[in-house]
């Protein structure tokens, strides 16, 4: 049992086996973020409505795009180096410009008095649920 790999886990275990692995070292620096490593996110329901969290250390609130469509909660972040980074000589630089969007779909979600805040890195989204409708309509047969 201690030898198993969860299944999401399956790709970056053979990614990491040799030989391969020596090789996605070297080129890691030019390897595209993957969208499950880009930022987390948690879901949480607290009675009255949703508290969803993203960890995104470094990026800027006008850098993130918070958008609630048809109960789909969507965070989109667009990191972008600023003019005065681009300007530096760097011998080394690990981190980079990226873009990433995780999503989640929150059947009662209400459309009004959603709250998002930015705070040392950390984005809280406050979802108020509303009352449940009934998307079932009897028709009576003639």
């Amino acid at each position: 049992m201690a030898g198993m790999i969860p299944y999401s886990d399956y790709e970056k275990a053979l990614r990491r086996a040799w030989p391969f692995g020596a090789f996605d070292d070297f080129f890691a620096p030019l390897a595209a973020i993957n969208a499950d490593d880009a930022f987390k996110m948690n879901v949480e329901d607290a009675g009255d409505k949703y508290i969803v969290t993203a960890e995104l250390p470094g990026v800027k609130k006008d850098e993130v795009d918070v958008e609630l469509n048809e109960g789909r909660l969507s965070i989109s972040v667009d990191k972008k180096e600023s003019d005065e980074e681009e300007n530096k000589n760097y011998l080394q630089k690990e981190t980079s410009e990226w873009q990433a969007s995780r999503g989640v779909y929150l059947k009662d979600a209400a459309t009004e008095g959603l709250t998002a805040k930015m705070d040392g890195g950390v984005l809280t989204i406050n979802v108020p649920k509303q009352a449940e409708k009934a998307n079932v309509t009897k028709v009576a047969i003639d």
